[in-house]
């Protein structure tokens, strides 16, 4: 035998018995020379494709969050047993598009300076860069794709969105309309604020029409991936529901579906508004959206109530279709599904149709979150927030995200409902409005100073104002610690639905228009 390979690598094999045990032992003798078999090459872990499902205007009428008790969800109801829901999530804005603007960016709008209708945040020049939750997964090596209403107002100018999503279907909408109104115009009349029933079919409507466009998307990635060799990328899918949002235009069978008595009507207390201060009023000053007493006068109350109703009832459908495609692709098991909605909606409550309070008819939300990762079966108690979605978005993905984003991640809560948070909800309507939500009270201070304090545990309905009871002053001075520190004032170019208070003057004004002590509250 040649000596340099002896001394190259030299093995002994060693029998030694003892006890009957037979050992095998092997000396490596050189070490100049090391045989080692490779282990094989092991796929890196599959990336989450995300599922964004939004609804606009869905206040908490969901089987999941049981706002009402006749409402018929039951994809949604099927969706939170499959996955985790948040029982108290709330909006950062009780409108669309500072609500919409502050989840999409993980800045709330005392940060932004956003509390109107306008402006789209890209023209503003603090915001013109800054880095969207969409735009983190386009960063991250996802295909974006979106339909319906995900921005509030489309997502900017044509030529500028696909530098939001790589992908646009249909905006979606009301779809088929009336040849005329089905109720008579309001006091402050709007073309969107109608409500009812009249033949058409549901694939007229612009949420079907949305469904079908993200179905389709769905199904061609499943061909395209049957017939390719190589990995397609992980998706990021935003689906934008218009309705319940007014005009709720449903078919007579989603209408049928409920009853046209009083027993669908939700618990009001004529007097609820003597309690609360005259600032109030200024948050909804002078709307399209009616007035309890203008719906009751003109018997429309129970007729905008079951349309509400019906309209949440057919959007549940179409979730049910995208989620049974989802299903089919089979992918099902490593899509991460959220859904949310921008803002809750008053039907009467504190007098009211609409949006635009601090009150929890208009600020609490659906949010729910299923696939992997989620608990199954998962209720969260504790406060939250859509500022939220884009941090949980951002760990559970591995994105790279802004480092100042306000939310705090729901992963501790998806895989443990029962962790504790350390933090409020917080909604603000404009600078200087504000509620502070706990698991067990809402607080609610306006820019004049003027208060609200309702104890959840034993007023669900916001029925009592608490703030001037002496004997919760401490509780009140703890709660109002933790309003805002950043309060900024309307970005330039802001307008629809803004209201300014001039602590000098001691005046509020509402889309220009002062508002003396003495104004009389619209009707």
């Amino acid at each position: 035998m040649n000596n340099n390979v002896v001394s190259s690598i030299f093995t002994r094999f060693f029998l030694y018995q003892s006890a009957g045990l037979s050992l095998l032992i092997v000396s490596l003798i050189h070490s100049t020379m090391v045989i080692a078999q490779e282990a094989p090459l092991q796929s890196p872990p599959k990336r989450l494709n995300v599922l964004m499902i939004a609804i606009d205007d869905q206040n908490d009428w969901i089987e999941p969050l049981g706002g009402h008790p006749l409402v018929k969800t039951p994809h949604l109801k099927a969706l939170a047993e499959r996955g985790t829901v948040f029982l108290n999530a709330h909006c950062q804005a009780p409108l669309c598009n500072p609500s919409r603007t502050s989840l999409l960016l993980g800045l709330r709008s005392t940060t932004t300076g956003i509390y109107g209708l306008s402006p789209w945040f890209r023209d503003v020049p603090a915001l013109s860069g800054r880095l969207t939750l969409p735009q983190a997964f386009h960063k991250a090596g996802y295909t974006t794709l979106t339909t319906g209403k995900i921005f509030h107002g489309g997502g900017g100018k044509p030529k500028d969105r696909l530098k939001e999503f790589d992908e646009w279907g249909p905006a979606g909408g009301v779809g088929k309309r009336p040849e005329k109104r089905l109720i008579q115009p309001p006091p402050h009349p709007n073309p969107l604020v109608d409500w009812g029933a009249f033949p058409h079919l549901d694939s007229e409507k612009g949420d079907t029409q949305i469904t079908d466009w993200a179905i389709e998307k769905l199904q061609q990635r499943q061909i395209q991936q049957s017939s390719s060799t190589g990995e397609t990328k992980p998706f990021l899918m935003c689906v934008g529901y218009f309705l319940p949002h007014v005009p709720c235009y449903v078919t007579p069978e989603w209408l049928a579906m409920y009853p046209d008595d009083d027993s669908i009507l939700p618990l009001i207390n004529e007097e609820d508004r003597k309690d609360t201060p005259r600032f109030s009023w200024y948050l909804h000053w002078r709307l399209p959206e009616p007035r309890l007493k203008w719906l009751q006068q003109y018997e429309h109350w129970r007729s905008l109530v079951r349309s509400y109703l019906a309209s949440t009832s057919y959007v549940d459908a179409q979730i049910g279709r995208l989620l049974a495609a989802l299903e089919a692709t089979g992918e099902a098991n490593n899509t991460l599904i959220v859904l949310w909605s921008d803002h809750g909606w008053h039907l009467g409550e504190k007098g009211i149709t609409g949006k635009n309070t601090l009150w929890e008819r208009s600020t609490r939300v659906p949010l729910l979150f299923a696939g992997p990762g989620v608990l199954t079966g998962g209720k969260c108690v504790e406060p939250v927030e859509l500022l939220d979605i884009y941090p949980t978005l951002a760990q559970l993905c591995q994105l790279e995200a802004p480092t100042d984003l306000e939310g705090v991640s729901l992963v501790p809560q998806l895989t443990n409902p029962l962790a504790v948070r350390q933090r409020p909800a917080i909604t603000s309507h404009n600078q200087g409005n504000h509620a502070i939500r706990t698991r067990d009270h809402r607080y609610i201070r306006y820019a004049d100073g003027s208060e609200e304090l309702y104890d959840h545990r034993v007023d669900p309905h916001e029925l009592k104002n608490l703030a001037d009871d002496p004997a919760l002053s401490a509780l009140k001075k703890q709660l109002k610690s933790l309003l805002p520190s950043i309060d900024q004032p309307p970005v330039p170019g802001s307008k629809d639905r803004v209201l300014t208070f001039d602590q000098k003057t001691h005046r509020a004004i509402w889309e220009g228009e002062i508002i003396e002590l003495s104004s009389p509250i619209p009707e």
